[in-house]
């Protein structure tokens, strides 16, 4: 299979800021709406997938494999058109997780169809939908292979224990990237981002949850079970190298940039940025601190009402084969939250695609696996001081 490996392939993740979709929630429930939550019996609706084959699919841009010679070709969605019989819509319209909660949500809590079948957005997102009840239980006897081949590190979130509402599209770590010929050492503990050499060369995310994970894991928290004290320890600390000087600024993915030119020598990071800085600037490097780092995902769920339920299951079960799943990783470059993809990659004759079967960010090894978490998400309760105080220390 071919490599296609974009030039920024988290881009997207530079929007997302966590005050606008905590503003949203505070809204509904300072304005008296209890009816914002839908009860269990109240999700589904007619699913007419059995006489109307198709459904509609929304998505982020950038995150599905395309033809090298025409990008409006999408080979692992076409081919599951060719198999099923079954049409998809799909639509890249997402480009951040609160602008998007702000459009589907009048119909979710007005219990009106979205017009989607099939969505996709982050984990900390989810959380919301479920709580808010927005979202239907998948009929997993119909996902074989996600029951098989989902990664057990994704496998059950604090949000959604089971996976019942949500199915990983692909995964990331949250970590530290440096410069390590320019650092002269190496960086193994988020406490390393203090060293008296990186004074103001040093970018945090400025997303608050983006970030705060790793830095609780830098002072030994298990982020599963997080509590309030954890967090305002974090934001005192950070508050504390603001105004040394040691914390140049906060930034979204502008810090590949950074990083790239040389102004920053150390910051937080995503994995799948750094794939494509490493092909680049070898120097680049991107460690899972010892202490741990955060494993993230961006989930698929079917939204309340959808006409298509049963077509949307079959799409995403269709992912989890580790064929389709390992054409999509090639392409993608994420965390592929389907192990078994790495002994297809492995497999290829091409040796390029070879070699990301052993690329640990795509495919963590067992070290790093076991320094790898999800953390515990901020409550819907939680948002609006947590947000509050952490956007007046990033300046947002």
């Amino acid at each position: 299979m071919p490599v296609n490996r974009k030039t920024s392939p988290l881009s997207r993740r530079s929007l997302l800021r966590a005050l606008g979709g905590g503003a949203a929630l505070g809204a509904l429930a300072g304005c008296g709406v209890p009816a914002a939550y839908v009860g269990p019996g109240d999700r589904a609706g007619a699913d007419v997938s059995a006489t109307d084959k198709r459904l509609t699919w929304a998505n982020w841009p950038l995150y599905i494999d395309t033809d090298d010679d025409d990008t409006t070709s999408r080979p692992t969605l076409e081919a599951f058109e060719k198999r099923t019989g079954i049409s998809v819509d799909y639509i890249e319209e997402i480009n951040d997780n609160d602008e998007f909660f702000g459009k589907i949500s009048p119909s979710l809590m007005n219990h009106q169809r979205t017009g989607r079948d099939l969505i996709v957005i982050s984990d900390w997102m989810c959380a919301r939908f479920v709580r808010l009840g927005w979202v239907q239980e998948m009929d997993r006897a119909k996902q074989p292979n996600v029951t098989k081949y989902l990664d057990p590190l994704l496998s059950s979130p604090a949000f959604d224990p089971g996976r019942k509402s949500s199915v990983p599209w692909q995964s990331g770590i949250t970590g530290i990237a440096y410069n390590r010929r320019k650092v002269g050492r190496e960086i193994k503990h988020v406490s390393d981002l203090w060293a008296d050499d990186l004074k103001g060369r040093v970018t945090l995310l400025s997303g608050l949850d983006e970030a705060f994970a790793l830095l609780m894991q830098g002072n030994g928290v298990d982020i599963t079970k997080w509590r309030a004290d954890d967090f305002h320890q974090v934001c005192d600390q950070v508050e504390k190298h603001v105004r040394s000087g040691q914390i140049r600024r906060f930034t979204g993915n502008d810090y590949i940039k950074d990083l790239s030119s040389g102004d920053v020598l150390a910051c937080q990071a995503y994995s799948g940025d750094v794939i494509q800085l490493q092909a680049d600037d070898p120097d680049i490097r991107f460690v899972v601190p010892e202490e741990g780092a955060e494993l993230w995902a961006e989930s698929l769920m079917i939204p309340n009402l959808a006409r298509h339920k049963a077509n949307a299951e079959k799409l995403v079960d269709y992912y989890y084969e580790p064929e389709v799943a390992a054409e999509l990783a090639a392409w993608v470059n994420y965390v592929c939250p389907v192990p078994a993809a790495q002994d297809v990659l492995a497999s290829s004759k091409d040796k390029d695609t070879a070699a990301l079967a052993e690329d640990p960010l795509i495919f963590p090894d067992a070290t790093m696996r076991k320094r790898l978490a999800i953390a515990r998400d901020i409550t819907s309760t939680e948002r609006t001081e947590f947000a509050k105080r952490w956007n007046a220390i990033a300046g947002l």
